[in-house]
């Protein structure tokens, strides 16, 4: 007995629930039947009509598809509305009702409308053609939104109406209804938005099939293979070697891309592939010689590679290299004088000369013949010639950064070899303070 009363109950109260919807559904027709005769004076009847529409009564599910063609059209029309604003200036945003992702919304109501036509039996025909004449105007709606979100850097919020309206497509072409998509570029550029989208927001698995798809069909964008390089190079090195597959692509596509040929760049870094930089490296130059980054990387390349090969004892090669560095390094500073990190370069390629005649010199000391004292006195020399051609560098750089750390040591160590132990103490000081965590507010080497 219990029981049939509960299940009564249950009856009454989903009557009541339904009544209530039919009674919202009502209601917010004839809003929007209101608001579509005259748009410009009767902008709360579009609130009435989104207010009644949303969200569902009871939060419960509908039944009846032309609830949510209902629903998906109140939407599209104020997404509308929306961008009538944003496109000619006219009206204002405040005066219209306040919907989060509304161009999404919209969409989802009249996909949901499709369902339940295809779950009720003996739903009209004319119901689905609502649906996907929605689904149409939704389209165009989920790119602006798309745009204006990307726009913005929300593009979290740029992903899901750009895959909305992907998703749109899909169900238009499955109930074999012409879509704005069919045109196979615009689908293509769609589907690159909604990658791109997804990349920068993070989302890395949800753009890879969408990329991977774009770079079987040719689509022409650099930035394709600059992504995919980007999305499976970042397990470690291996991956790098695997992903580098997509950049190489890219670069022979695209030879002229400076953006890709950046990204080469950054790999070969990665690798620590110095031999491989240094035409990648001329080539950018080329194309921006303004930009000091690419003369100080290549001046670091050549400074790389002048350790390498003075620590393999290969002296004739050192030397040549270490030209390169210190040809670059001046290349930088007449562009700029005041470049930090030209200045700071160039002091420690002289000083790094300096610390590997030093390790001669331990090996030289064991000589006391009266030709080997004069060939240690003689590279002893050179090293104070190395210490005093990197001064000036880091006393400059000191002047700009007077917080440096590895400039105050440099200076630090070249006065103590010096033997000018009141300033290598007073910068000590300095270097201490900064190790810990206190500012020097002026440079010891001020005007400089």
């Amino acid at each position: 007995m219990n029981k049939m009363i509960l299940g009564m109950l249950a009856l009454v109260l989903v009557a009541v629930s339904v009544k209530a919807q039919q009674a919202d559904a009502k209601a917010a027709a004839k809003a929007l039947a209101a608001y579509n005769l005259d748009p410009h004076a009767s902008k709360e009847r579009l609130k009435e009509a989104v207010a009644a529409i949303l969200p569902d009564p009871g939060g419960e599910d509908v039944a009846d598809p032309k609830y949510y063609i209902l629903k998906g059209e109140i939407l599209n029309t104020l997404a509308s509305q929306i961008v009538v604003v944003k496109q000619t200036g006219l009206g204002s945003l405040e005066e219209l009702p306040q919907v989060d992702g509304v161009a999404v919304k919209a969409f989802n109501a009249y996909a949901t409308a499709v369902e339940k036509h295809a779950q009720v039996i003996n739903s009209p025909r004319y119901f689905l053609q609502d649906a996907m004449k929605g689904l149409r105007e939704a389209q165009g709606l989920l790119y602006n939104f798309g745009i204006y979100a990307f726009e913005a850097q929300d593009y979290g919020s740029a992903y899901l109406n750009f895959s909305s309206g992907l998703a749109a497509h899909e169900i238009l072409k499955k109930e074999g209804q012409e879509s704005v998509l069919d045109d196979a570029l615009a689908l293509m550029d769609q589907k690159y938005l909604t990658a791109l989208a997804a990349l920068n927001n993070n989302m890395t698995e949800a753009a890879r099939p969408l990329f991977e798809e774009l770079y079987k069909a040719s689509y022409d964008n650099a930035a394709v293979y600059e992504a995919l390089y980007s999305i499976n190079g970042s397990g470690g090195e291996g991956n790098l070697e695997e992903a580098y597959q997509y950049l190489k692509a890219g670069r022979e596509k695209y030879p002229g891309e400076a953006s890709l040929l950046f990204a080469e760049i950054n790999h070969f870094l990665k690798l620590n592939r110095l031999d491989e930089l240094i035409d990648r490296l001329k080539m950018a130059i080329n194309s921006e010689p303004e930009n000091l980054t690419l003369y100080i990387t290549l001046g670091g390349v050549y400074d790389n590679l002048y350790q390498r090969e003075s620590a393999a004892g290969n002296s004739n090669l050192a030397s040549n290299y270490f030209d390169g560095a210190l040809n670059y390094y001046n290349q930088s500073l007449e562009k700029d004088p005041n470049n930090f990190d030209a200045l700071y370069s160039t002091g420690t390629l002289y000083y790094n000369r300096a610390a590997n005649i030093t390790i001669e010199l331990t090996e030289m000391s064991e000589d006391f013949s009266t030709a080997g004292m004069a060939k240690y006195k003689a590279r002893e020399a050179e090293v104070f010639a190395a210490f005093d051609q990197a001064l000036p560098y880091f006393q400059k750089a000191e002047s700009i950064n007077p917080n440096s750390v590895e400039t105050l040591i440099a200076l630090k160590e070249i006065y103590a070899r010096k033997n000018e132990p009141e300033t290598s103490n007073a910068l000590n000081e300095r270097l201490e303070n900064v190790r810990g965590g206190g500012l020097n507010e002026t440079s010891f080497f001020n005007g400089f």
